[in-house]
């Protein structure tokens, strides 16, 4: 009867033990896109009919017409009582498109969108050097994500901030 009763002490002690470890919330299982976004601004948005980009890293290239999307923003909606939250997304009047990469690090990336008018006129050709940017979207705990996002607007391209 000894035997037991051991063995239910020991069971409880291994339970306490863990349950006194610190949570760590699971991370969500989800990939990377690794993509060059590319948002026009909604002020220069009416005037672009299409978009080519190119995207080189680390000798690696890439290049294709975007698809352009509707753009929109998020609307905070307020939390109720019980702490639960909601936001919608509603058009801003910019365009979206992505140019998918093999692979997408943080060294820098070099960036050319030919740009074609809504009367088909050629509209100036936009360079920028950037850095992707490390993101923890998830916590650290999680690992990194990095963004590699561009607006374009009359003054060419810049690298999406925050």
């Amino acid at each position: 009867m000894g035997r037991p009763r051991l063995l239910i002490a020991l069971m409880t002690t291994a339970g306490l033990a863990t349950a006194c470890e610190p949570y760590a919330p699971p991370c969500p299982a989800i990939a990377q896109a690794t993509v060059v976004a590319v948002t026009v601004a909604a002020d220069y948005a009416p005037e672009v009919r299409s978009l080519h980009l190119k995207a080189c890293q680390d000798g690696n290239c890439k290049e294709g017409e975007l698809e352009l999307g509707p753009g929109s923003a998020s609307i905070d909606q307020g939390c109720d009582a019980y702490g639960a939250c909601s936001a919608t997304s509603s058009p801003d009047g910019t365009k979206v498109g992505s140019l998918m990469m093999d692979v997408l690090t943080e060294s820098v990336i070099d960036v050319t969108a030919t740009v074609t008018a809504t009367d088909g006129s050629a509209l100036p050709v936009r360079t920028l050097t950037f850095r992707p940017r490390a993101n923890y979207p998830f916590g650290e705990q999680c690992g990194r994500f990095l963004d590699a996002s561009v607006i374009l607007d009359r003054d060419g391209l810049r690298a999406r901030e925050g």
